[in-house]
């Protein structure tokens, strides 16, 4: 096996409207597609059809989308997101960044236990590397627990297990590491490790928290995928000004919400979700949406968390 080269992450100063470079040399489009709705709409089931999994997948390459994200944990009983990635579009499109999560430990009948330690991180990204039936990952996000990572405290198990994963990228197994559910603190301890060439972090039109990381990683030049960028979180939606918006646009809400979040800096990349031909349709245009001022405020004046 080829060890991939990782350079020195360097960014352009101003990136495409359209395209991003992760980790300075993996080019992808912003708008890319989140896997975790593939095997079921919600992680409890029922479970989705595999034939209309592997038609969204082939309709996203189609539509130009070449980042995608993927979990170990994402799964539903015997069907599971890095199979029907690999049953749908292996042999892969040489341009293809598959991202992959780690961390969270989820058992076959579902249940969540202690998050993942050095030992089962690198058994996990050996066992994600046989699903996908890739040599290597183009990036890795450890995902956090910020009560497990002790967020303001010392380095801890932060450095272990990230760590496990840095030796992992100088095995070749891995291209870029990421970090998911970080903060600003945990990101420069885990900088101080390795390049940190993504951040996958909660973030939307009405929830944004922790805008100190992305205003970081828009500094650094770092990617920010932001998850759950569609929903509300239980908050109510003020549904007429999205609807007078999307209207002005001849779009729909869900392209405001998207095109939102894109506005915020050139280095967001959205993975948004879907079992849904028409619905994946509907993102992956949002990419194209162009909100004006007037518009950008009017949505930053919405109530959100």
């Amino acid at each position: 096996m080829t060890k991939p080269q990782a350079p020195q992450l360097s960014f352009p100063s101003s990136p495409s409207p359209s395209r991003f470079l992760i980790g300075g040399d993996l080019p992808v489009a912003r708008m890319g597609f989140g896997a975790m709705r593939l095997p079921a709409r919600e992680i409890s089931g029922p479970a989705n059809d595999p034939e209309t999994s592997t038609a969204v997948l082939r309709r996203a390459v189609e539509l130009g989308v070449n980042h995608m994200d993927t979990a170990w944990f994402y799964f539903h009983g015997e069907l599971s997101a890095n199979v029907l990635i690999r049953n749908a579009l292996h042999p892969y499109p040489d341009d293809l960044v598959l991202a992959a999560k780690v961390g969270p430990v989820r058992h076959a009948d579902g249940s969540w236990d202690a998050p993942a330690d050095p030992r089962e991180l690198a058994a996990g990204v050996r066992r994600t590397l046989r699903e996908l039936g890739r040599d290597h990952l183009d990036l890795v996000y450890l995902r956090l627990q910020s009560e497990e990572e002790g967020a303001h405290g010392g380095d801890g198990t932060l450095a272990e297990r990230f760590g496990a994963l840095a030796a992992l990228r100088e095995e070749g197994l891995i291209r870029h590491l990421g970090l998911s559910n970080t903060t600003t603190e945990q990101l420069a301890r885990a900088q101080r490790i390795a390049p940190v060439a993504a951040v996958q972090n909660l973030y939307g039109l009405f929830h944004r928290q922790a805008p100190e990381v992305l205003d970081a990683c828009t500094r650094q030049g770092i990617a920010f995928v932001p998850f759950f960028s569609l929903e509300s979180l239980g908050r109510p939606e003020p549904t007429e000004p999205l609807a007078r918006i999307a209207a002005r646009h001849g779009a729909s809400p869900t392209q405001v919400k998207l095109a939102w979040t894109m506005a915020r800096s050139p280095v967001v990349l959205p993975i948004p979700g879907t079992s849904s031909v028409a619905h994946l349709e509907d993102n992956v245009a949002a990419a194209a949406l162009r909100l004006t001022g007037g518009d950008l405020a009017e949505l930053d004046a919405l109530p959100h968390r």
